[in-house]
């Protein structure tokens, strides 16, 4: 599939099979994440992909409104942000790197038949002490990851003459 087809094929999943998820497409996303691109290719970042059952039900504890969601999916993807310059412009480097890495692992995703959604509600210090890690890494997103069991239709988008100025 070419990449405009995989943007245009791509929908925000919330309902998993309980189906494990291959070790080689795992390490694909995981080389996708790692490819990616990073502000002056500092690639402050780290991706945790759980599977176990223990750790994911701690991680689902940490998402008000979510955890159903998150327990069906066989990995919950979490990726963190670690200590890195501010940009000259003001924004925080590690979260705009860790958002380009999931933006390609998402990608991925879709090419190798898996869903994913884009999980912003969490509670960052419960996530982060339930896979032990330093207070220095920084929680930028969770993701359940898993074959999906619903195909929903695609959001209305805004027209792109509302969002894009030539000039």
């Amino acid at each position: 599939m070419d990449l405009m087809d995989l943007i245009h094929s791509r929908r925000s999943i919330r309902q998993y099979l309980p189906r494990k998820v291959e070790d080689w497409k795992l390490a694909a996303l995981g080389e996708a994440f790692r490819l990616a691109p990073s502000a002056r290719n500092g690639q402050h970042r780290k991706l945790f992909l759980v599977r176990n059952p223990e750790l994911r039900a701690k991680i689902c504890q940490a998402t008000p409104g979510q955890p159903a969601m998150l327990a069906q999916a066989p990995v919950i993807v979490v990726a963190a942000g670690l200590p890195a310059p501010e940009m000259t412009c003001g924004q925080s480097t590690n979260t705009i790197d860790v958002s380009i890495a999931l933006s390609f692992l998402m990608l991925e995703a879709q090419e190798l038949g898996l869903g994913f959604c884009w999980l912003g509600s969490f509670y960052a210090d419960e996530v982060r002490q339930a896979l032990n890690l330093p207070p220095d890494h920084r929680i930028v997103a969770i993701s359940p990851l898993g074959y999906a069991s619903e195909q929903p239709e695609a959001k209305p988008r805004y027209a792109a003459e509302d969002m894009i100025t030539y000039l």
